[in-house]
């Protein structure tokens, strides 16, 4: 439950694109390593026809450009096959993120890596012809959400998306998705007092982050956490704290409106019942 209100309440969001773009533009980067064959099952996943829309390459160079320093290189390989799709929507819509066949990264990492890069209002789908890690994704989605734009992201918030991605699967590996996401996003909310901080002193403030939602972690999760942080910093930092109360006010009315919706659903259950009840006891 916990993460599939993480990942609605990122679809919920309604949070200002950091370009402004109108609907309905939309891109396919295609791994420059598939075959004919390959392309073909991924336009499929897309739900498109090859050629219905602008295609664009990403290479294996490209891919590294953004991922080096961040994750095993075995991850990253020595050839381009993530695909992405994407398609911008109207402002307040939010992020629509689909995945397919990545077995390392989940679709909210998606959503709160590509935030954090300045994307927001667009339908995003991540797929390849076989199981990848999906790291490599992020090239492409900047690829195409800058060729849609004519616009360059900021590097560093590039970066920070890319290395927020990595360090989030590699905590979800060992403490779980929601956990991983949850102590990132905590983070970002006190962005503006962990800069004045010393790396000892926040240390201890993602201790007692841990501590207070009840996560064990351990001193190397902490160090690449700290890395992060220090990223973070370096962006606005105002607008990351923005997007992130707007996602737990968000997780806080779809938890309440499941609630409703659960109890609704009971007294209709608990209506036919009795319905039921009555007409049989009429005929005995």
């Amino acid at each position: 439950m916990k993460r599939i209100l993480s990942f609605a309440l990122a679809l919920l969001l309604g949070i200002g694109s950091a370009l402004a773009i109108d609907a309905g533009h939309s891109r396919a980067v295609i791994g420059a390593n598939l075959t004919e064959a390959d392309i073909n099952s991924v336009y499929s996943t897309f739900g498109i026809k090859r050629g219905s829309v602008t295609e664009l390459t990403v290479t294996n160079p490209e891919e590294r450009q953004y991922l080096e320093g961040f994750v095993d290189s075995s991850k990253i390989g020595t050839r381009s096959i993530s695909c992405v799709y994407i398609e911008t929507l109207n402002a307040g819509s939010g992020l629509d993120v689909s995945a397919y066949n990545t077995d390392w990264c989940g679709r909210d990492m998606y959503v709160n890596a590509l935030a954090t890069a300045g994307i927001t209002d667009a339908k995003v789908i991540v797929t390849a012809p076989f199981v990848v890690s999906g790291t490599a994704a992020l090239t492409g989605i900047y690829k195409a959400y800058e060729d849609i734009t004519n616009n360059k992201l900021s590097e560093e918030a590039k970066l920070a998306g890319t290395q927020e991605l990595v360090i989030t699967a590699e905590l979800a590996d060992q403490i779980g998705e929601y956990d991983a996401t949850t102590i990132v996003n905590e983070l970002k909310l006190l962005l503006d007092e962990t800069k004045a901080m010393s790396d000892d002193e926040l240390r201890e403030q993602i201790i007692t982050i841990a501590d207070e939602y009840n996560i064990s972690i351990t001193d190397p999760q902490i160090s690449q956490l700290i890395s992060l942080c220090r990223s973070l910093e370096k962006l606005d930092t105002s607008e990351l704290k923005a997007r992130v109360e707007s996602m737990q006010t968000a997780i806080k009315n779809l938890s309440n409106a499941q609630e409703t919706a659960g109890k609704v659903t009971e007294s209709i259950k608990t209506f036919f019942k009795a319905i039921g009840d009555f007409f049989a006891n009429l005929f005995k």
